[in-house]
């Protein structure tokens, strides 16, 4: 049973980080945080199934507790599967669910920013690539780019921010009346936003685009859309 995320319930000083406290009540955090994140999740890999063979290597980026890796196990248990994440406790978290689950994930403890990928098949970004500042994000992507097998593919799921204002705080205030319904308060709200506040910096829709695109990624497709939330499917 998944610990309930009170982490912004009390006065926070610091910026977010996903810390052991946040490691612990994740899964709780992340399906009443990302609107429909579980039947995105599923969508996700239904898709991409279709694409990878026995023993496929697929690197999952920002891996956290491993909630996609573990799924995509449980339908191909021959995959070649690894996740990386800076964060200790996320990977302690994900490395004893695997063992829960039975399946068998390499997860690592390092900042991909300078870990070398290999060759894979499909690369995962879940929420990810909008923590990394956007001095480094288009190198970021065409390392991403360049550690893909021929014919590989990247999957990326980002908050985004629309071109026009007024729309933008529509969606906004769409999100966070979903965010209320999910049990969030006011408060909870308002401290996890300032806590976020230039750590999570997202892009427009056509931003991410462009990025991938001058990446080389030959075709790009929305495959989710809800509100300020969207995923991406790019091929090599």
């Amino acid at each position: 049973m998944n610990t309930k995320d009170k982490v912004f319930a009390k006065e926070i000083e610091k910026q977010f980080e996903f810390d052991e406290e946040v490691a612990n009540v994740f899964d709780d955090m992340i399906d009443r945080s990302i609107p429909f994140y579980k039947e995105n999740l599923f969508l996700s890999i239904n898709i991409v199934k279709n694409y990878l063979k026995n023993e496929d290597k697929i690197l999952d980026l920002g891996s956290s507790t491993g909630t996609f890796l573990i799924n995509l196990a449980k339908i191909n248990p021959t995959l070649k599967l690894t996740g990386i994440d800076n964060s200790s406790a996320m990977i302690e978290k994900s490395t004893n669910k695997a063992k829960a689950f039975g399946v068998n994930i390499n997860f690592k403890n390092a900042d991909f920013i300078n870990y070398i990928f290999g060759v894979n098949k499909l690369i995962v970004a879940n929420y990810t690539i909008q923590f990394i500042r956007p001095i480094k994000r288009e190198k970021l992507i065409s390392k991403i780019y360049n550690s893909l097998a021929d014919n590989g593919i990247f999957l990326m799921s980002e908050k985004l921010v629309s071109e026009d204002k007024k729309l933008n705080k529509i969606l906004i205030d769409e999100y966070y009346d979903y965010k209320k319904k999910k049990g969030y308060s006011e408060y909870e709200i308002s401290k996890k936003r300032e806590a976020l506040e230039n750590v999570l910096i997202p892009y427009t829709e056509l931003e991410n685009k462009e990025m991938l695109k001058n990446a080389g990624f030959k075709h790009i497709e929305t495959i989710f859309r809800w509100c300020n939330f969207a995923t991406f499917l790019a091929f090599k």
